[in-house]
């Protein structure tokens, strides 16, 4: 009774241990006899202490006299060669026990019995000290350390000599707390990065406050993802800061569920704003209408099942993950193909309809989006081929030992990287400025000159000096300018109605009054309004109606821009 008791307190304060700093359990199963960590020595990062590996070993109760002994040994990844000894130099296989028969071959000595055989030359040849030793369960001792002398990947390896069934607990304490060494890359680079979320929110926030009176509703949604990106970035640090000071514990694992849970509010929330983008929201169209619901709801399903897939991510390992798993992969995967399919395809109407309303200005506006979009893919689609090539190999056993510094960039920095340049690109192009208003709810005037030509508006003014003259009767003064008309066939190409010159319309045109409504096109819309007297060309609104050719004249000279002589 008092000795399962005792092994129960062990077991507690195993797993108390376990959760309470960077520590891993060790068993016969073969999945688990061998555990493996990168170690910094304490000059890359500093510290208070230096950096160890301890193990504790769970004691057994044994009946009678049987004690079971297990091997163990402690080794850098470099000298994995030099743990066992080839004993026929045809055969591949390695003697790793030293054993009654290895003793007798002369491999060990008989007081190396259980522990690992290690090669002679390696205390010349080894990169690090290699410990071996034999643990006897019934009474395995004080915890084993091991101290750590330069940065290296460690491995505790154990195997059961007599022992069928034994547990214990290793501790890779690093000089700079609990975290991980494959992780401590993440504390500055999560903090770099809340940095510069910081930064760029304060450019923006000066910006905005300064044209407070002139914001676009999609420069609000800029300004909340901004301000959402600076939390998530600060909690995610905040994470790795805890675990780094206090293990991993509960509350540890309680921030890592908050970040999972912004992190898929992040790509959710990103999405919805570069598709409203894509859409022309605010720049082109003011508002999208029943198209903002359907975006909203495509982003809450993709915000739901990304939740959903972080959760399931966190709690089902790779080995017990079954064809259930699809129904928290396809979902998920069905949004995020919606959102890049109806975004791409939104840009490119929306470059269309500007191109062909030619509004080179906001055109051009989302062309840069566009070229943005492109390079990330461009750049996304690179370091997929590099990932691909590197992790080819990860079958390899040399593949963790060599890549483990840099792993966590290739599988995670790297896209905070590319994420915060688009983020800052896109707030720059829609950055707050003094015409935000103006820019979006006005047109820009075509400049093309197609079919408008200055000889045409020459003719058709010339045909209203006609009606005019006709009006008064033929009467012209011997001072009026006659200007030379082209025949009707030779008239040039006009925008203006071609001028009808029956005695009925004359009458009409003369009695018409002259501050009427402005000169219509032949599609009844309104072609010039100049100032607020309608098609009132000239300033002279006292002149009679028989001085119509000087008037004439005039308005050539202010199309043509040449003087009357």
């Amino acid at each position: 009774m008092v000795g399962q008791l005792m092994r129960a307190i062990a077991l507690l304060a195993l797993y108390v241990s376990n959760v309470a700093a960077n520590e891993v359990t060790i068993s016969a199963d073969i999945a688990n006899r061998e555990k493996c960590s990168g170690m910094y020595g304490r000059d890359s990062w500093g510290g208070t202490v230096d950096p160890f590996i301890q193990t504790i070993f769970v004691k057994q109760d044994v009946e009678g006299d049987d004690d079971p002994i297990v091997s163990f040994v402690i080794f850098e990844w470099k000298d994995e060669e030099y743990v066992g000894l080839q004993t026929n130099p045809e055969s591949p296989t390695r003697e790793y026990i030293c054993s009654n028969s290895s003793i007798i071959q002369k491999h060990c000595k008989e007081d190396q019995l259980g522990q690992f055989i290690i090669h002679p030359d390696a205390e010349e040849k080894s990169f690090g000290t290699i410990r071996t030793t034999a643990i006897h369960l019934k009474n395995p001792g004080p915890a084993i350390k091991y101290d750590i002398r330069r940065t290296g990947y460690y491995c505790v390896g154990t195997l059961g000599y007599s022992a069928d069934k034994y547990k214990a607990v290793v501790e890779f304490r690093n000089s700079y707390g609990e975290l991980p060494a494959a992780q401590i890359p993440k504390l500055p680079f999560y903090g770099g990065l809340t940095i510069f979320y910081a930064v760029i929110g304060a450019f923006w926030a000066f910006l905005y406050v300064q044209h407070r009176h002139d914001i676009l509703p999609v420069q609000n949604y800029i300004t909340a993802i901004i301000v959402f990106l600076i939390i998530e970035m600060l909690m995610t640090w905040g994470f790795y800061d805890y675990q780094n000071r206090h293990g991993s514990n509960v509350w540890a694992k309680v921030l890592m569920v908050i970040v999972a849970v912004l992190n898929a509010g992040r790509n959710s929330f990103s999405f919805f704003l570069l598709l409203i983008v894509c859409l022309g929201y605010g720049v082109v169209k003011h508002t999208l209408g029943k198209v903002m619901l359907i975006v909203r709801g495509l982003a809450a399903a993709h915000f739901i099942f990304g939740v959903i897939y972080a959760v399931a991510s966190l709690t089902i390992t790779p080995d017990k993950a079954g064809p259930l798993v699809l129904l928290v992969i396809l979902p998920l995967a069905a949004t995020l193909t919606a959102f890049y399919v109806w975004t791409l395809n939104a840009l490119n109407l929306t470059m269309k309809d500007l191109l062909a309303r030619k509004q080179s200005v906001k055109a051009m506006m989302y062309k840069k989006l566009w070229w943005c979009i492109l390079a990330s893919i461009i750049v996304i689609f690179a370091f997929f081929f590099f990932n691909s090539f590197t992790f080819a190999g990860h079958s390899d056993p040399d593949f963790v030992p060599d890549h483990w510094q840099s792993r966590w960039f290739i599988l995670d920095g790297w896209l905070n990287l590319v994420y915060l340049v688009d983020l800052a690109f896109v707030a720059y192009l829609w950055r707050p400025t003094a015409n935000n208003r103006r820019f979006a709810m006005s047109d820009e005037l075509a400049q093309d000159d197609e079919g408008f030509e200055v000889a045409s508006f020459g003719g058709s003014v010339d045909n209203d000096d006609d009606e005019e003259a006709a009006a008064g009767g033929g009467r012209r003064r011997s001072g009026d300018y006659t200007p030379n008309r082209p025949a009707a066939a030779d008239r040039g190409v006009s925008p203006l109605p071609r001028a009808q010159t029956t005695t009925a319309t004359s009458t009409a045109t003369r009695d018409a009054p002259r501050g009427g409504e402005p000169r219509q096109s032949l599609d009844g819309e309104t072609i010039f309004a100049v100032g607020e007297d309608g098609d009132k060309w000239s300033d002279d609104d006292d002149d009679d109606d028989d001085d119509g050719a000087v008037r004439a004249s005039g308005e050539r000279e202010r199309l043509t821009g040449k003087g009357g002589d």
